[in-house]
């Protein structure tokens, strides 16, 4: 399991991003300004996602505009309150999106691109959620989903463990074309599991509308690894009969994935 107790018998969270971990030091950035209105310092246990969520902010808000440079790596890392390998891991997305690119030289950095039709997907996402309430849908998503975690940490049988094992290796095994597939299958278990037919009928549906929404976004292979790990927290949890940090567990995982879509939705 990825998931290790402390030597307290504490649970560590499932994967954080330590603040500033290797920015340089120095004098803060702009102070009170456009980049202080709109970037916070993101929450630990889903740094890349967050900080994604943030950054995609800024472009969109068109406070950087079309051909300028964004502030230098360590002013953003600063903002953010994250390391800046996270902050490149964000800027290289955005790049493969054709949204951003990144300049050598003297003159060099990070400069943002005119946008181009769907250049990112978000036109495709808008026509396939204009009739969705994205935040209901994320709401109702996180209630079901810690709901369910509890419930199987509750009540759960050995052979419902050993379903719940199977589901969670079929992801950690899956290619990236199949992975949505497989991962969708980890969280109808986790629902059927529950014991609530209701619950698990209602995730159901919840869980088809979110899918419409994430196959709007692309598959970010950091994100992946991380809700891997996630999802081995959660599966661990429940497998100890901890209820409570089964469902702060999944909170965070839905949490995540709430951070990207808002990021391509804004």
């Amino acid at each position: 399991m990825v998931t290790n107790r402390r030597a307290d018998g504490t649970r560590p969270a499932a994967a954080t991003d330590a603040p500033h971990a290797d920015v340089d030091s120095g004098e803060a950035g702009t102070g009170p300004g456009p980049l202080s209105s709109v970037l916070r310092p993101v929450r630990a246990g889903n740094g890349f996602e967050e900080t994604l969520q943030q950054v995609l902010q800024l472009l969109r808000l068109g406070l950087v505009p079309p051909g300028d440079r964004l502030p230098a790596e360590r002013e953003l890392a600063q903002h953010l309150g994250v390391s800046r390998v996270t902050l490149r891991e964000v800027l290289k997305v955005l790049q493969d999106q054709g949204m951003v690119e990144s300049r050598r030289g003297r003159y060099g950095g990070t400069f943002v691109l005119p946008r181009t039709t769907a250049a990112d997907g978000s036109d495709e996402l808008r026509r396939r959620v204009a009739a969705v309430d994205v935040e209901d849908t994320l709401r109702f998503r996180e209630v079901l989903e810690t709901g369910a975690a509890g419930l199987c940490a509750d009540g759960l049988t050995a052979d419902g463990a050993g379903r719940l094992r199977a589901a969670l290796e079929a992801t950690q095994g899956a290619r990236l074309e199949d992975y949505r597939r497989q991962d969708t299958l980890l969280h109808l278990t986790l629902a059927e599991l529950s014991g609530s037919r209701s619950l698990a009928d209602g995730y159901a549906s919840v869980r088809a509308t979110l899918n419409e929404l994430l196959d709007g976004i692309p598959l970010l292979v950091r994100n992946l690894e991380h809700s891997q790990q996630q999802h081995a927290a959660v599966v661990e949890a429940v497998l100890d009969r901890d209820a409570e940090a089964a469902r702060e567990m999944m909170r965070e995982h839905c949490a995540g994935t709430a951070a990207l879509l808002r990021g391509f939705l804004a």
